[in-house]
């Protein structure tokens, strides 16, 4: 298996940086004239961050999970205190390696799926060494 994560980094909630967020929708289509609604300001650690003592930024390494728009370089913010449940995407530890998967549990049987079909599916043996370290809640990517 290769290994999927990079880089992890223990959220910082001690600062904060207040930015501008407007109000109204911003439309993909014909431009609208927005200026009127910049009413209010939005901290990042209070939109990502839930839980800040549980909360960890992990950076990605591999395609695995290209389909769910996870690409390599991105920045995951992980929750290590929400409980690990069927179709989470999950930061696993397998055999003493991170990696991000879709976690999959039918029938008593757990299973790491990734959204790339170039990957096979990692079912979880009885007996192996298997962790799931934390939940996927949202995914930082820089835009092209």
């Amino acid at each position: 298996m290769s290994k999927d994560i990079i880089e992890i980094f223990k959220a910082g909630t001690t600062s904060s940086l207040p930015l501008p967020i407007y109000l109204a929708n911003v439309q993909a289509g014909f431009p609208s004239p927005a200026e009127n609604d910049l009413d209010k300001t939005l901290d990042l650690n209070e939109l990502l961050i839930a839980h800040p003592a549980a909360t960890f930024f992990v950076r990605v390494a591999g395609e695995s999970m290209r389909n769910a728009g996870i690409f390599s370089g991105d920045i995951l913010v992980v929750d290590r205190s929400l409980e690990a449940v069927d179709n989470k995407i999950v930061l696993a530890i397998v055999d003493g390696e991170f990696t991000v998967k879709r976690l999959k549990i039918c029938e008593g049987r757990i299973s790491l799926v990734p959204e790339n079909p170039a990957y096979p599916i990692l079912e979880i043996k009885q007996g192996s060494d298997f962790q799931v370290w934390g939940i996927v809640t949202y995914v930082i990517h820089k835009a092209i």
